[in-house]
């Protein structure tokens, strides 16, 4: 049998495994840790830096997971893993060599409450096969990486990102990578951790390029992570004190985490509202300090100009969600449906003109559109305006493709094809059983293209506003076209 890869890094030696995927051999260095573990006094800790071991580390396996608690059959399968070590990051390579080759870093999605670097859709070898080395990692979710713990520094997650972006900066040459050739990439709240990355002053110089995809941004107010975090002491029984969030298992956090962000109403239509427009209850708060303040605001100044971007979307991140409602919606006008949901006249009149193709789906197609809408795809759209004037360009693309099982282009859909990774595990439920392969080459394509020079292939929005690659349109359509996003402009 075939000895494992060995890499040394600042922390000890690794040993790695050989893999060989559609012909390609690579290596695999799992379950890194980049910190030490965030137990005990370090729970609500920055990152501390991680001790040196003895001997070889075994690498052969993901380590443990910051999701402690399965999530079920999600969108994405992302297995929580048991134990102590969950600061790690996987990479994916060539070789362990001094070759200095493009770097991709990966931040899962999952709303920052859930997901798991151990997903099967993550896996890099595809990445590997172009030439390219993937660092995948994990990250501290919800109350321990965001809630407000007096007497602990604000923002655990953003450190922990920002901790495993140091590593690489200091390791990722031992595994035939170059530290001065970064794309920092996530799809939900990894593209959101990508956006809030791009304006951090502490992640400044850390990469030199960024892909968002359908980046979910929460900015959560001081206050409002306050608040929270007041609730969530209350409902647990224990002080709002490091001692006494201690004592909470991480176990019992995710459903103390759904309770303390519903609403103080028994109103369903004020729930429903408050999920819409204030959709992320944890997550990045603006704290003045690592965050300074909102992302896009930051953005529209100039903030991170000098990284080139690539940001995009589903065509229908979250229509999937009111399917079922269908029939109870079928004699509702839309018009009467948004503006129960707080829409102003100006915006729905507005909104539904751009969007008539969709009301005939009916009402339950144009709400599920709104959700994504307003959440995702106007991010989007907002991101790209404000950099209009930014140095670096701007490549804006939309993902149109349907799924064949679901019916929509929703959210989660085009994360294998990104990855090339189309034959993985569960992948069937959403894209069918015989996904495109011609697509997975195209978007994957971009992406490694992206990675490697710094331009994904198609016309900058920043040289023509508007500008947007559809990946999965008609064939009959053109690749790029020159209003991608005017559907939300009245959201905007």
């Amino acid at each position: 049998m075939t000895a494992g890869p060995v890499a040394t890094i600042r922390t000890g030696r690794l040993r790695g495994l050989w893999r060989e995927v559609d012909g390609v051999r690579s290596a695999a260095f799992l379950g890194i840790p980049y910190a030490e573990p965030p137990v005990g006094a370090l729970r609500f800790a920055a990152p501390a830096p991680r001790a040196p071991w003895d001997g070889e580390r075994d690498a052969t396996a993901y380590g443990a997971t910051p999701q402690r608690v399965d999530g079920g059959e999600t969108l994405i399968p992302e297995p929580a893993i048991g134990g102590d070590d969950t600061l790690s990051v996987n990479v994916f390579t060539p070789a362990a060599d001094d070759a200095g080759r493009p770097v991709v870093v990966y931040i899962h999605g999952g709303g920052y409450v859930s997901g798991s670097p151990a997903s099967s859709w993550y896996d890099g070898a595809a990445f590997a096969r172009d030439g390219i080395v993937t660092v995948t990692l994990s990250y501290r979710l919800g109350f321990d990486g965001f809630g407000h713990v007096p007497g602990a520094p604000a923002n655990r997650g953003v450190r922990d990102w920002i901790a495993a972006l140091e590593w690489v900066r200091e390791n990722i040459a031992a595994f035939g990578g170059d530290p001065d050739d970064v794309t920092v990439a996530g799809q939900s709240a990894g593209g959101g951790a990508v956006l809030t990355l791009l304006t951090a002053p502490a992640a400044q110089g850390l990469f030199h390029r960024a892909w968002a995809m359908s980046p979910a941004l929460a900015d959560v107010e001081a206050e409002t992570a306050r608040t929270l975090s007041a609730k969530i002491a209350h409902l647990a029984g224990v002080p709002a004190t490091v001692d006494g969030f201690g004592r909470i298992p991480r176990e019992d956090l995710p459903d103390l985490e759904r309770r303390a962000a519903l609403p103080d109403t028994s109103s369903k239509l004020e729930i429903v509202r408050a999920l819409i427009h204030d959709a992320l209850s944890w997550g990045p708060t603006v704290d003045g300090d690592l965050v300074v303040r909102p992302a896009v605001e930051a953005i529209g100044d100039g903030v991170g100009a000098d990284i080139p971007l690539v940001i995009g979307s589903m065509d229908d991140e979250m229509t999937f969600l009111t399917d079922d409602a269908r029939r109870a919606l079928r004699v509702v006008p839309p018009g009467l449906a948004l503006r129960l949901l707080g829409v102003d006249r100006d915006t729905r009149r507005g909104y539904l003109a751009a969007n008539r193709d969709q009301r005939r789906h009916g009402t339950a197609a144009v709400l599920g559109r709104y959700l994504g809408d307003v959440v995702f795809r106007s991010l989007v759209a907002r991101v790209a305006a404000a950099r209009e004037q930014s140095p670096t360009p701007t490549w804006v693309y939309r993902f149109a493709w349907a799924s064949p099982t679901k019916g929509w282009a929703l959210h989660c859909l085009d994360v294998p094809f990104w990855f090339d990774t189309v034959g993985a595990e569960r992948v069937e439920a959403i894209a069918g059983t015989t996904p495109p392969r011609s697509l997975a080459a195209a978007v994957h394509g971009s992406a490694a293209a992206f990675a490697r020079t710094g331009d994904p292939g198609w016309r900058a929005w920043t040289e023509a506003p508007g500008a947007t690659r559809v990946f999965g349109g008609p064939a009959s359509a053109p690749e790029v076209i020159a209003d991608g996003y005017r559907s939300v402009a009245a959201l905007v």
